[in-house]
């Protein structure tokens, strides 16, 4: 007991350091409806799963993953329900970089899609884990 009460601040810095050494993996938990890239692959592979390009027009055609089909994020809440009709299956939004993906994530989990995720990083995560891209 008296090491406690001579050493407190020592044993204070020691508990704010492992916090703030374990703070990005509390803070991932807020972004437990993002994949990396190769987890993208796997559930596209193996789940069928549908990849929804959020980004603009003009982004999609600059690139956008094999397969994927645009659905501007401001017309996501009327298009969504009609293109993908089962809404057991996986959707994945991806976007340039990943913010509008994350937001559109949401959106389709409001309309019913229970297995809506994006891509962390986006687009360029995706370009950067050497992943296909193809352009309109």
């Amino acid at each position: 007991m008296k090491f406690l009460l001579d050493n407190w601040m020592l044993i204070s810095v020691a508990l704010t350091s492992g916090a703030l050494l374990m703070w990005p993996v509390i803070a991932g938990g807020a972004r437990a409806g993002s994949l990396s890239p190769a987890n993208a692959v796997q559930l596209i592979n193996r789940e069928k799963a549908v990849v929804i390009d959020v980004g603009e027009p003009h982004e999609f055609a600059a690139g956008h993953v094999i397969g994927s089909k645009s659905v501007p994020f401001g017309q996501l809440e009327d298009r969504l329900p009609g293109l993908v009709k089962n809404k057991a299956l996986p959707v994945i939004m991806v976007c340039p970089v990943g913010a509008r993906a994350a937001r559109a994530a949401g959106v389709a989990k409001k309309l019913g899609f229970e297995q809506a995720q994006s891509i962390a990083g986006g687009l360029k995560a995706w370009r950067d884990a050497g992943l296909p891209v193809e352009k309109a």
